[in-house]
């Protein structure tokens, strides 16, 4: 059975600050078109844009008394639009959000529609782990909308290859595997340390395989000195040994994702290995076709040994998700329910999203992702997704706002080296307090 690691709870009183703050500016500045019947969704551009475009037009021509307007943003300019949107109480109908600390910030506003009762007869349509960080307090705040993203390890088959290598299986052939690289002239792992978070993966699963997800969990419950435990020194440690042994390509602290650079670094040869999302896997497709059709290969993070954790865990994004506005008019909450249960996984959502080398988080439909054009790639995925004992959600959307900004701040200085791993427990026991 699949065990989900659980919401956060804690930082009621940060809570309690926001809907004081939010409730400050809605009285400032009230919603705009909120005795308009029309509905209005916010999303992120590229992917999401062309896989649900259909979707909405499918529903607007069904609907022409009460349409959808979907307006598309980039990631990091959109989180900056829905947080002052939402604190002006201008939030749009349907919001996209990835659950966890974020959306129960506006659970603890009273900024989204509990949508349990809306749902509670399709309870069983998405795997379980998808609804979990969307779930507070045993109420539903969100629904997926978009693919299950995992993290996996892509590897270069033909660079492997050519030094005598196959993708370790366990840290210690990871280690192993640095110098034969490097002497090589190739490096082992691409990384876009510039974008800080894709180096929180390694965190997340070297926490996980040393001590199980038991750790984060007292991390995001708030128990004292949590960011303290024997696993998270251990892991940083385990990151600052592979740093210093030369395991990530030269200059990675100023890549970044935002032109795909860590992923080119692994077509072109020039690095092995890579730990991403499976979201990489549409980039590999679309720039390097060749490259993803013969010589790309997946595997999932390697054991260590002694460890607490399951080898089958699995760390990653569950998958993104819809919330209804609370300051949106009865009418509009009523049309946006109804496109999210009626609307959004028809069958042909699902066949676009399947055709797009992406996973949707539905239960039972191994037949139609064995039938897809990148079975194997889709299947283990699947895999994976139905086979893991615990899917950790990504620290810094399960974390609070504040306490995962500071997480990403002093990851990139453990991985730089300008602190030690006890430093780094010390600064994020103290951001967990503030």
């Amino acid at each position: 059975m699949l065990r989900t690691s659980p919401v956060r709870t804690r930082n009621r009183v940060a809570g309690i600050v926001l809907t004081a703050a939010l409730a400050a500016s809605v009285a400032a500045c009230s919603s705009p078109g909120t005795s308009s019947t029309d509905v209005t969704l916010w999303g992120i551009s590229s992917d999401q844009e062309e896989i649900l475009d259909p979707s909405l037009t499918d529903w607007n021509d069904a609907n022409t008394d009460a349409p959808i307007e979907a307006t598309y943003f980039e990631g990091e300019a959109y989180k900056t639009k829905i947080r002052t949107a939402i604190g002006a109480g201008a939030a749009p109908t349907l919001i996209y959000n990835k659950g966890g600390g974020v959306l129960e910030s506006y659970v603890d506003a009273g900024k989204v529609v509990d949508l349990s009762e809306a749902f509670a007869d399709s309870p069983d349509r998405f795997l379980p782990f998808a609804l979990d960080p969307v779930t507070v307090d045993g109420a539903l705040y969100a629904v997926p909308m978009k693919a299950v993203a995992p993290v996996v390890m892509y590897y270069n088959k033909d660079v492997l290859s050519s030094v005598g290598l196959t993708p370790p299986a366990t840290w210690d052939e990871l280690l192993d595997a640095v110098p034969v690289l490097n002497k090589a002239g190739i490096a082992p792992f691409a990384l876009a340390g510039g974008s800080k978070w894709p180096e929180l993966m390694w965190q997340e699963y070297l926490v996980d395989r040393i001590g199980g997800p038991e750790v984060f969990d007292a991390i995001l419950a708030g128990e004292e000195d949590a960011w303290s435990h024997p696993a998270v020194l251990e892991a940083n440690t385990m990151i600052q040994d592979l740093v210093d042994a030369g395991g990530f390509a030269d200059g990675f602290a100023s890549v970044t994702t935002d032109s795909s650079a860590d992923a080119a670094l692994l077509y072109t040869g020039k690095a092995a290995m890579l730990l991403q999302g499976t979201w990489v896997n549409s980039t590999f497709r679309s720039q390097a076709p060749e490259f993803a059709e013969n010589s790309l290969g997946y595997a999932t993070f390697p054991a260590v040994d002694g460890g607490a954790g399951d080898v089958a865990n699995i760390v990653g994004n569950p998958t993104s998700y819809f919330s209804v506005s609370a300051d949106a008019s009865a009418e509009q909450q009523e049309q946006a329910i109804a496109y999210l249960k009626d609307g959004l996984w028809d069958e042909g959502f699902v066949d676009r999203l399947i055709t797009a080398n992406q996973v949707p988080p539905l239960a039972g439909i191994e037949t139609t992702i064995a039938e897809s054009d990148d079975a194997d790639f889709s299947g283990l995925v699947y895999q994976l997704i139905s086979d893991a004992p615990n899917f950790q959600m990504s620290w810094d959307q399960a974390l609070a706002p504040a306490e995962a900004q500071a997480l990403l701040t002093n990851l990139d200085r453990l991985f730089t080296l300008t602190i030690t791993p006890e430093e780094f427990s010390e600064a994020m026991s103290e951001s967990a307090t503030q």
